[in-house]
């Protein structure tokens, strides 16, 4: 059922992007490339990322639509022909293709989360691993849950895919402060609006997170 109505969302939420795409190919047909890429990642790519997190590990003939839309208005941007290769387009707009869009807005979530203990309803479905039973000190681990049901849809909650994703990132991402679990504890810490000191690095800045993470997906994708 929640599979369905993620599907339903998908789709619905395909409508109204579609429809401001079809508006911006109109608009940005006479702009300069510059111009018209900027206009068009502001009106599409904001229609595209709405609630774009729950489409996460979504079967890729499911997302197909979102990126249809994508790779159409990236061909129009840079007055490329209808059936020309997509991947060297996107890549020259540098930009993020849906899946890895679906990824950054995780952990972007997960990084608010770490940094700010909000919101609360996130908060609360996920905990940082000990120190003691990670195999490094050097990056902030979370912790994975066990998975207590078949159901491919429970590795794509939030308390799942948060854990997984964020895990996977460089340390360099991940720096701790200097103290970021009680010492000798052996359960994953919950993080709580009251902790101190913060859990990441004071480097590990909201802007240089979101520009670095950007460019770390975008090689991801383009340059595995």
């Amino acid at each position: 059922m929640c599979f369905l109505c993620c599907h339903s969302s998908c789709v619905w939420n395909s409508r109204p992007a579609d429809m401001h795409k079809s508006a911006t190919v109109l608009a940005v047909s006479v702009l300069d490339p510059k111009t018209a890429s900027t206009i068009a990642a502001c009106i599409v790519h904001s229609k595209l990322d709405y609630c774009n997190a729950l489409y996460y590990s979504l079967p890729k003939s499911q997302l197909n639509r979102l990126q249809q839309i994508q790779n159409c208005l990236a061909r129009t941007v840079v007055k490329a022909p209808k059936f020309s290769h997509i991947t060297p387009i996107l890549r020259s707009l540098h930009w993020l293709k849906v899946n890895e869009h679906i990824e950054y807005k995780l952990l972007s979530l997960t990084y608010k989360v770490l940094t700010t203990s909000q919101p609360d309803y996130l908060n609360n479905l996920i905990s940082v691993q000990s120190t003691c039973t990670t195999r490094s000190s050097s990056a902030v681990t979370l912790a994975r849950p066990s998975v207590s049901s078949s159901l491919q849809v429970t590795n794509r909650s939030f308390t799942y895919a948060s854990p997984y994703l964020w895990n996977q990132l460089p340390s360099s991402f991940r720096q701790p402060h200097s103290v970021h679990s009680p010492p000798g504890s052996p359960h994953p810490v919950h993080i709580t609006s009251s902790q101190s000191p913060p859990l990441l690095s004071p480097s590990v800045t909201p802007s240089a997170f979101h520009s670095t993470l950007k460019t770390h997906l975008f090689h991801e994708s383009f340059f595995p």
